[in-house]
């Protein structure tokens, strides 16, 4: 299996670049982060395949690609404070800390919580925080206002009140639309005038539920 390693980190390289991935900084990241770390011991001859992978408690990691677009899409500097709603295995938020200076992911599943926190301090990546909690209540969120925010779960609407924690000037990416079909990955930025609003491309991603899961 080892010896297969770099010729599959070469060709999912190639890959995103061929799909149009072109910023140097999240194609590095990308790189460096072993993603096998994130996927179930299963899935692991599968990590650097682009296509989405099921986690523990229903949920997936989000194949190579849309992590790359949605980070690229985001537009990171070394000194941003980064949201992210939906922790999952820990994959996104893991490469969001190799570009910005802090991230707070959010998980309402205490088994995905606890399991991302684990790969990252085991990785080293001191700089970010993972919090057992509901990503859609933001009057509850610690901390901000934030620079960036990503949400890596499907919304029918952005919440209005995750909208008013982005700092002036900054980004929140989200994929819009119903729980159980297509969405539109949605990039809205804050402005002096309000919040502009800039749909991408389609996607599919598992539903953003409200409140801590009581199991699991």
């Amino acid at each position: 299996m080892a010896a297969q390693n770099p010729p599959e980190k070469m060709m999912f390289q190639l890959s995103l670049r061929r799909r149009g991935i072109s910023d140097q900084t999240v194609l590095r990241a990308l790189e460096e982060i072993p993603r096998e770390i994130f996927v179930e011991a299963a899935d692991r001859d599968q990590a650097y395949r682009d296509s989405a992978l099921g986690i523990a408690c229903g949920q997936t990691i989000s194949q190579p690609f849309v992590v790359a677009y949605m980070t690229e899409q985001l537009q990171l500097h070394k000194d941003h404070r980064v949201l992210e709603i939906g922790a999952g295995s820990g994959y996104q938020a893991a490469v969001l800390s190799r570009l910005c200076r802090q991230v707070l992911t959010i998980e309402r599943y205490r088994t995905l919580a606890d399991g991302a926190r684990v790969r990252l301090e085991q990785l080293g990546y001191d700089n970010v925080e993972v919090l057992l909690g509901d990503g859609l209540d933001a009057a509850t969120i610690p901390g901000g206002p934030f620079d960036r925010i990503i949400v890596t779960a499907a919304v029918e609407q952005i919440p209005e009140a995750l909208l008013q924690r982005l700092e002036p000037g900054g980004i929140l990416i989200a994929p819009v639309g119903p729980h159980h079909g297509t969405q539109t990955l949605t990039r809205v930025t804050r402005t002096d005038a309000g919040f502009e609003r800039k749909e991408l491309v389609d996607v599919r991603f598992v539903p953003a539920l409200p409140g801590i899961a009581r199991e699991l």
